[in-house]
């Protein structure tokens, strides 16, 4: 199996191409914003309405009690076979280009992949991921910036606050199946066991980064899948950047992309890859420069 993890390795994340500088933003240049969110769509048409109405009206009343703060939302469509562009250029009119950004991928990459999209063309100093579903109440942002200000002072700038949904387990197991229970104690079994040990929650989609921390983290993530949010951690921890877990409101919407059995096995076969890829040597961690 470790011959298997590191004869497929790719040795090099997919995204450094993004990282070359151009007249886009670029994550590598000074922070021109105050927040950037990152929202990766897949077929969203229908549930992205809801998330984006709910969290730009709270942005937007932010902004008129605080007139230095500043925002984008970037919407990263990710080879979506819907209307999910169109839906996501609509609030581009309403609000403008400055405030709301598009980026439409070809090809489907991954959630992991779409996010990292984002977040390269990023320009806040803190950057957070947000789902399309809307499932976290969008003014839970301010429950985790106050975790990422607990953590300071943050060493080299950088830190990184994650919503959880760990709070939230009794109530969510009486509404599973006990196959789907047991799959989801196995996966964190599997994610305690293999790579993240301090976080109880790790793939809840609600995640705020500094600007350095999500520049490093991002320029070593290899995992493009749904199993990004562990490797994302399991980086962190090894940089040493500082994390808090945080309870956020959090609410099962309809539509998820998820299929809870093949999901789940190719998670777990990506845990053990993350594990044995960067044990081996296949994957390294670096600070990556840009030329």
């Amino acid at each position: 199996i470790c011959a298997i993890a590191h004869v497929t390795a790719k040795t090099m994340p997919h995204g450094d191409a993004e990282c070359r500088k151009g007249s886009a933003p670029n994550i590598r240049d000074p922070a021109t914003r105050e927040l950037s969110v990152v929202v990766p769509s897949y077929n969203e048409e229908d549930r992205l309405p809801l998330m984006m109405d709910e969290a730009l009206d709270y942005l937007e009343k932010r902004q008129k009690r605080d007139p230095s703060f500043t925002y984008e939302v970037i919407v990263v469509n990710d080879g979506s076979k819907d209307q999910t562009a169109k839906v996501a250029k609509e609030y581009c009119k309403k609000y403008g280009s400055d405030k709301v950004r598009v980026i439409s991928l070809e090809k489907n990459r991954g959630k992991g992949g779409a996010v990292r999209t984002g977040v390269f063309s990023s320009r806040g100093k803190k950057i957070l991921m947000a789902d399309a579903d809307g499932a976290t109440k969008f003014a839970d942002i301010e429950k985790v910036e106050e975790g990422l200000n607990n953590l300071q002072p943050w060493p080299k700038e950088m830190a990184i606050s994650c919503g959880s949904r760990a709070h939230l387990e009794k109530d969510s197991i009486a509404k599973r199946s006990y196959f789907r229970t047991l799959l989801m104690y196995g996966f964190h079994f599997l994610v305690w066991f293999l790579c993240v040990k301090e976080i109880r929650d790790t793939q809840c989609g609600f995640k705020l980064l500094t600007r350095e921390a999500a520049l490093q983290t991002f320029s070593n993530l290899h995992i493009e899948r749904w199993a990004f949010d562990v490797e994302l951690l399991y980086i962190a921890q090894r940089l040493k950047i500082p994390i808090a877990e945080v309870a956020v409101n959090w609410t099962e919407i309809e539509g998820s992309k998820l299929v809870p059995f093949w999901s789940w096995l190719q998670m777990g076969r990506d845990l053990l890859f993350i594990r044995l890829r960067y044990m081996t040597g296949a994957w390294k961690l670096e600070a990556k420069k840009c030329n």
